[in-house]
């Protein structure tokens, strides 16, 4: 079974680990705490990029044999790492930058030729606005969509899948201060039948319920986790399961 369909099948929680705010040793601590309560992935990665941790990182989680999938949340094909099952393979579609929508995936081909135990997951990357200028739109030079237009929300998802993207990761980005609202992931459940990923401003149960209820397969939590460990990670992925 793919790592896209394993997730898929799977749903719930995933946790984002960025390499550059995090031990190994952390790490591995807070993905093990995530897999033994059910959460169905954890991504490495960081807007930003560049981190000469990732690898590291990586491969210190594969090694701590969690049983879920180790996926790569890359901003750039100089980032990617070998010590992972798969790569969200990222066209950010809410933006028109070139860079980002065909550029870093060329550059990415070298990459998955030398490593063919790497699974590429086309993913339609959305960018919502929550509230503040995430690193996001300031490295991509990019403007989110609009928090309260389900209906462009629907429209860019509906082309990706069109275009043959097997998931789309709605995202806030990081420290949002609003995280999506459900009648957005509505929209975007309703224009695919591919993976559905939330993130971004989801800090508590009911955000991920929310999420969860309105269509997403899975809700990814990353800062929460860095700021308070693993003490809301129960309350989370009971909230994310079925």
């Amino acid at each position: 079974m793919t790592v896209l369909a394993r997730v898929r099948a799977a749903g719930g929680l995933a946790i984002l680990v960025d390499p550059d705010r995090v031990t190994a040793a952390d790490a591995c601590a807070l993905a093990s705490r995530a897999a033994h309560e059910g959460s169905c992935a954890v991504l490495v990665g960081s807007s930003f990029g560049s981190s000469a941790h990732t690898g590291r990182i990586a491969g210190a989680l594969r090694t701590a044999s969690l049983g879920i999938p180790i996926i790569q949340f890359p901003a750039t094909a100089a980032d990617l790492v070998a010590e992972v099952d798969a790569v969200l393979l990222l066209s950010l579609v809410s933006g028109r930058n070139p860079q980002y929508l065909i550029e870093e995936h060329v550059r990415s081909v070298p990459f998955f030729e030398r490593n063919p135990h790497v699974e590429a997951i086309s993913t339609a990357y959305v960018l919502i606005d929550g509230g503040r200028v995430t690193s996001v739109e300031s490295v991509s030079q990019t403007r989110p969509l609009p928090a309260d237009k389900p209906e462009l929300v629907r429209a860019h998802v509906r082309a990706a899948s069109l275009i043959g993207m097997g998931a789309t990761y709605l995202d806030a980005g990081s420290g949002a201060r609003a995280r999506i609202a459900p009648s957005l992931v509505r929209a975007a459940r309703d224009a695919t039948d591919g993976l559905l990923l939330v993130g971004g401003g989801i800090t508590d149960g009911d955000g991920v319920r929310a999420a969860r209820d309105a269509g997403a397969d899975v809700v990814v939590v990353g800062s929460l986790f860095e700021r308070e460990g693993s003490r809301a990670m129960r309350d989370l992925a009971l909230a994310a399961r079925p």
